[in-house]
């Protein structure tokens, strides 16, 4: 049964990563014919985003209240039903309107499948899911190429994904009883006894601010180092456009394949070293691409950055219930979730800024002083929180 309900995670992993590429892959087909700007793939994006962190914070309430499980099968439903929505729009306003349950069905069932990973499996899995959502993330995109190559179009696209997605909800509600245990409970003993926390409750956890600043940082560092390497190739390193668009999928190459080596990494190592070495090797990355001034170091520096970015998500997730307790895990990853996304909204943009008004040259730096913030952080989280 465990094997059966972890099968059944893995896929549900694996369906987080499916949409979350398809806009920016669709997106140069889309603007054309709904006849809107470029630019405006940032309002849809902003306002899943949203709804995502929204979902988040409320996730310790939802799973006290419905249970893994059934957050998790509603969540994909919810997620489905918004992927729906997109294959039968045709005006901008609509996309934004189906962005809405988009972003709410993604936070919670993040927050709440990792909680329950990170409070019933080992580390090693962790590594593995997350490495899942990496192959999904990566999947998406060609699902979209199939339906544009065979005429289909981008509805089309998101209309496959869709189906896939209502098969896999389909699949989650009929494995409910999966996730009960021996006691009848889904699976949050360590939490249903106690009560939902209050943000300012929170707050007022030794280490709670400094997880949440360390989550932010990494998913910043991840989404900055994504977007713009491209870019900062071109422009900064001479590489020409196709070149630097290939080289940048070298970062997330490295991430995915980071993950899968990080899975039995952790059978020797435990998720703080994890994360030190993770960070270590971010700011050798970060280096070779600073002084590197050659085309092949620029790429190396990429997959390095990947590689070490691929255990410190998983990794700060699966020490959740060490460093703050069983009892009050769910609150915690549900707020860092929220953090995380935060992060990707603001900071990636703010570099857009700086590269448009200062220079682009400057996103190593931009990177490191992010990578040096959250390995602070995260030194002061394991300071406060050690037993």
């Amino acid at each position: 049964m465990i094997q059966l309900l972890l099968s059944v995670i893995y896929l549900a992993f694996m369906s987080l990563g499916l949409p979350d590429s398809l806009l920016g892959s669709a997106w140069p087909i889309m603007h054309a014919q709904l006849h809107v700007p470029l630019s405006y793939a940032g309002v849809i994006s902003t306002i899943i985003a949203c709804g995502t962190v929204i979902s988040s914070l409320a996730s310790d309430r939802l799973t006290h209240r419905l249970g893994t499980g059934k957050v998790t099968a509603v969540s994909v439903a919810l997620t489905a039903l918004a992927l729906f929505g997109f294959s039968i729009s045709d005006q901008f306003w609509q996309l934004c309107l189906w962005a809405v349950p988009y972003g709410l069905g993604a936070g919670s069932v993040d927050a709440s499948l990792n909680n329950y990973v990170a409070l019933h499996y080992e580390s090693r899995h962790m590594s593995w899911l997350h490495c899942m959502w990496g192959v999904g993330a990566a999947t998406g995109p060609y699902i979209m190429g199939y339906a544009l190559s065979c005429g289909a179009g981008w509805h089309g696209g998101y209309r496959m994904i869709a189906i896939i997605q209502i098969v896999l909800a389909i699949l989650l509600f009929l494995s409910l009883p999966l996730w009960k245990n021996s006691t009848g409970k889904d699976g949050n003993e360590a939490i249903s006894e106690h009560r939902p926390f209050s943000f300012q409750e929170i707050l007022s956890i030794p280490g709670a601010k400094e997880v949440m600043v360390c989550f932010f940082c990494y998913c910043a560092v991840e989404q900055t180092c994504g977007l713009w390497a491209s870019s900062y190739l071109n422009l900064a390193e001479g590489i020409t456009e196709v070149k630097a668009a290939s080289y940048a999928g070298m970062f997330y190459i490295g991430i995915t394949a980071g993950r899968a080596i990080s899975g039995f990494l952790t059978m020797k190592l435990n998720d703080r070293d994890m994360i030190r070495l993770g960070q270590v090797i971010i700011f050798i990355g970060l280096l070779i691409v600073l002084f590197s001034g050659n085309e092949l170091l620029s790429v190396a520096g990429l997959i390095m950055i990947g590689l070490g970015c691929a255990p410190i998500y998983p990794c700060i997730i699966h020490s959740t219930p060490d460093h703050f307790g069983k009892e009050r895990s769910q609150a915690l990853i549900g707020i860092q979730m929220a953090s995380a996304y935060v992060g990707i909204m603001v900071m990636p943009p703010l570099f857009g800024l700086i590269a448009n008004h200062i220079s682009i040259t400057l996103y190593p730096v931009y990177l490191l002083c992010l990578t040096v913030l959250m390995a602070v952080m995260s030194e002061r989280l394991n300071r406060k929180t050690e037993k």
